[in-house]
């Protein structure tokens, strides 16, 4: 054989090689290739999405938390409000309370002192009957003068 000839041979049998590589063998690893490329992007648009909604949950504990510190805030302020309401109701209840014991002390320290001079008028009139009967030597009815007893107790 010539070369030439030995050529054209090799020739067609890689031509043939070529034909069947490219029928039979090309497609099933084009196939994987496409397969695989497919997967990785899948996988890194499901990252991007998972990315995002992490992104997107975080700002929504975040909102979350503001909200909840707004809230207890808010709570904290009312019942401190309403502490300071408490506190002052007591205190106004408390000098009510006070004022209504003092009015009673006043009340009840006038009624013993009308009470006083009451004891004081009876016991100034016994000893002006005294005095009087001492000076004229003699008993003065009691009954007979309750008049005259009467009129000394108011003028004393």
């Amino acid at each position: 054989m010539s070369i030439n000839a030995t050529l054209f041979v090799q020739a067609i049998v890689f031509a043939i090689l070529v034909w069947f590589t490219m029928k039979f063998v090309w497609p099933p690893i084009m196939k994987a290739l496409d397969e695989r490329a497919q997967k990785i992007a899948d996988g890194l648009a499901a990252a991007d999405k998972a990315k995002s909604e992490l992104s997107v949950a975080n700002k929504r504990v975040e909102d979350e938390l503001v909200k909840s510190r707004n809230e207890s805030a808010v709570r904290l302020a009312e019942a401190e409000r309403r502490g300071q309401a408490l506190i002052e109701e007591a205190k106004a209840r408390a000098t009510e309370e006070g004022s209504k014991i003092i009015a009673a002390a006043k009340v009840e320290a006038e009624q013993q002192t009308v009470k006083a001079r009451e004891t004081l008028r009876e016991q100034v009139a016994a000893l002006a009957v005294k005095g009087a009967e001492q000076i004229l030597r003699k008993e003065v009815n009691a009954g007979v003068h309750a008049d005259l007893l009467g009129r000394l107790k108011t003028e004393l």
